[in-house]
């Protein structure tokens, strides 16, 4: 009996351990289909659970969609806050924005909370969309799915580092990641649930 006690111990000992790894990453942004031109400096906690495809879909998605307000949520266990969201100064939320394959439900309470809610996924956007069509979710028809580039996500995965530097640019729905020397591309495309 006594050995079960300390195995359990040290499981939860282990647990308490994993702890979120912290990104600094740096942005140089320049979206023209916004309008918006910043240098972003980001301090990112990845959770453990979180792969680095999520990671960076994360990442892109919060410059993305910047705006005064923006905030990544305080964890990712929190069934009740977004990934990202935008607030006004009174703490309202006005843009949900989730990241990867998020169910309808989860959704639908989102389309209640905040006027804009905004899916970036870095998986399979047609298995999200038919998942999604049909489902019950209030204001379904406003809801905005984005699909970023797999091969652009698994690229910009493979050169995560702690301390990141990169430029990002949008034209016309096509990103560009100036990283070091190299230049890398893929497209940003809205998918509509039908």
């Amino acid at each position: 009996m006594h050995d079960d006690v300390v195995l359990a111990q040290a499981r939860n000992k282990s647990l308490v351990a994993l702890t979120a790894t912290i990104y600094n990453v740096d942005i140089d942004l320049a979206n023209a289909d916004r309008g918006v031109y910043e240098s972003l400096a980001l301090r990112v906690a990845r959770h453990p659970s979180e792969s680095e495809e999520y990671l960076v879909t994360r990442i892109l998605a919060y410059a993305l969609e910047f705006h005064e307000g923006i905030a990544f949520s305080p964890g990712l266990s929190d069934p009740d806050e977004p990934a990202i969201s935008v607030r006004d100064l009174t703490g309202a939320i006005q843009s949900w924005i989730d990241i990867g394959i998020p169910d309808a439900a989860r959704l639908h309470k989102a389309s209640k909370a905040a006027p804009r809610v905004v899916v970036y996924t870095h998986k399979d956007p047609a298995q999200l969309v038919n998942r999604l069509s049909g489902e019950r979710i209030h204001r379904a028809e406003a809801l905005e799915v984005y699909a970023i580039d797999r091969r652009l996500i698994g690229a910009l995965a493979a050169r995560l580092e702690r301390r990141l530097s990169f430029g990002l640019s949008m034209n016309d729905g096509d990103l560009y990641i100036s990283i070091g020397t190299d230049t890398l591309t893929g497209g940003v495309v809205r998918h509509r649930l039908g």
